[in-house]
């Protein structure tokens, strides 16, 4: 049995790569018989014309339900993501994608190749499994010194896949906002991301699986052979090896003993889990926005404004990277003048994990405060230890990673895409819109009763001077200065301001 599945001579130029050869899609395998299909089949039934829906708020929740599917799928494996972490959480996954193909499940994994640095020998070895296939979006050709890639192919590299989703036996999907990595899945033992993921079952799978097909097939999408060294097939080997190190660890035991008792893992084995039936739009950037090309159906930002319509009444925004850009801050200053309740929830400076985004986002600040709308930065600290430490960890830290819009109190955004230029113009994007008020009002009531107590909600005071007020108990402090962030910081933040880089944020 060979480790390639292609010619050698693929690699060269390294400085700018040969163009993948058109390939035909794939074949369907047949879904019938699979127990996925036989468990959500008579559900979905009940509900036509509406996907089933589970919010996957807890970080252990969102690694356990990716880790059944993966032991639970029967035909195919289907995974696209912006990061794989080579941790505790990213190894376990691997192993797991090891061991649906030694089943006999052919498993596609297509991952963007902006944070893979270190993983080549990893990803050779998993392409290398008769059964695996891997491929990278927009690869870098010079694999050691990848800075060097920017100098001669920079407007191609600067656009990524930032795209999430993992499908089993085309009948269940998990799109979101989560990458993979322990710091997604509240495994850290420092710092953990707030974030959301949707599973779905119903007709939105199908579409997920098509869109798949199309970034499988892309001109940015390359099979790993012609970009990562080669290795034997017994390279294989050292992933399971890997992975039973990962799981003899104290760390580890300790979160799968948290998984065990996890109820949503009991629900999910034992085919009792509450789903939200809704009518479910899937939205995507074309892959070919990786080239700096315009897709024939646009954006994915223009599918968001025509499914989820002009807010009437009320529009709450969360998302991390924050950079509204002149002309947003303008849209939301004349949607809030026109008597729309709008909310906002960002990390704070001292939560955020990329500085320069959040200087896009402090200069528009005080213009969207002066227009009405409601903003609220999350803290870094986190609020799980007051509440009696529900994470196995007692993590020091978290930010806010998730993404999600509320429209009207009828109609939801959960995805990969940010309120920024880089989501907007440069990365390609993935999201569900969903028809839900059930779920709208819990977002709603959520930033409106539950976020405020662990968020600093920033106000304007006399002078047009912005301070922060932080809840405590029984009293609030006024911060008047950026929360828990030293002086340099905060003057880094007003240099970058003044720069001209907002597109790239």
């Amino acid at each position: 049995m060979t480790a390639t599945r292609g010619p050698s001579t693929a690699r060269r130029p390294l400085w700018r790569l040969r163009r993948p050869e058109h390939r035909p899609p794939s074949p369907l395998p047949d879904f019938s018989a699979t127990r996925l299909l036989q468990s959500v089949s008579p559900r979905v039934r009940l509900h036509p014309g509406k996907s089933g829906i589970v919010e996957l708020r807890d970080g252990r929740d969102a690694f356990a339900a990716r880790a059944l599917l993966a032991d639970a799928a029967e035909r195919t494996l289907d995974i696209q993501y912006y990061i794989w972490r080579n941790d505790m959480s990213g190894i376990l996954l691997f192993d797991a994608l090891r061991r649906a193909a030694d089943r006999g499940v052919r498993v596609r994994l297509l991952l963007d190749d902006n944070n893979t640095a270190g993983l080549d020998p990893l990803l050779s070895a998993l392409n290398a499994h008769p059964k695996i296939e891997v491929r990278l979006f927009n690869p870098f050709g010079l694999r050691r010194w990848r800075v060097l890639n920017y100098f001669t192919d920079f407007a191609r590299l600067n656009r990524r896949m930032h795209n999430k989703t993992f499908t089993a036996d085309n009948q269940v999907t998990i799109v979101g906002g989560r990458n993979i990595g322990d710091e997604y899945f509240d495994a850290h033992q420092d710092f953990a991301f707030v974030d959301l993921d949707v599973l779905a079952i119903g007709p939105v799978v199908e579409d997920v699986s098509k869109d798949f097909e199309r970034y499988w097939h892309s001109a940015s999408s390359y099979p790993a052979e012609s970009i990562l060294p080669n290795v034997d097939t017994a390279a294989i080997r050292e992933i399971s090896a890997a992975a039973e190190a990962v799981v003899a660890s104290p760390a580890s035991q300790t979160y799968m003993r948290a998984l065990e008792t996890s109820r949503f893992v009991h629900d999910l084995l034992a085919g009792t889990l509450g789903y939200r039936w809704a009518v479910t739009h899937m939205v995507s950037d074309d892959p070919a926005k990786g080239l700096g090309r315009r897709g024939p159906r646009g954006t994915l930002l223009q599918r968001l404004e025509e499914v989820l319509g002009t807010p009437r009444h009320e529009l709450q925004l969360i998302s991390p990277y924050l950079v509204p850009t002149a002309e947003g801050a303008k849209m939301l200053a004349s949607l809030a003048q026109r008597g729309v309740k709008i909310t906002i929830l960002t990390n704070s400076l001292d939560a955020t994990d990329v500085t320069a985004v959040h200087a896009g986002y402090a200069k528009r600040r005080r213009r969207m405060l002066q227009s009405g709308i409601t903003i609220y930065e999350l803290m870094r600290t986190t609020w799980h230890r007051a509440r009696g430490d529900r994470r196995i960890t007692g993590s020091s830290g978290s930010s806010l990673h998730a993404k999600t819009f509320s429209v009207d109190r009828t109609r939801v955004f959960i995805g990969s895409f940010n309120l920024d230029p880089r989501s907007a113009a440069l990365n390609t994007e993935i999201g569900f819109i969903m028809e839900c008020p059930e779920l709208a009002e819990d977002i709603a009531s959520g930033l409106a009763s539950r976020f405020p107590e662990r968020c600093y909600q920033v106000q304007l005071r006399t002078g047009g001077r912005l301070a922060w007020i932080e809840p405590r108990e029984d009293l609030k402090i006024v911060h008047h200065h950026e929360p828990n962030a030293p002086w340099w910081r905060r003057a880094f933040v007003s240099l970058l301001a003044l720069l001209p880089i907002e597109w790239l944020l």
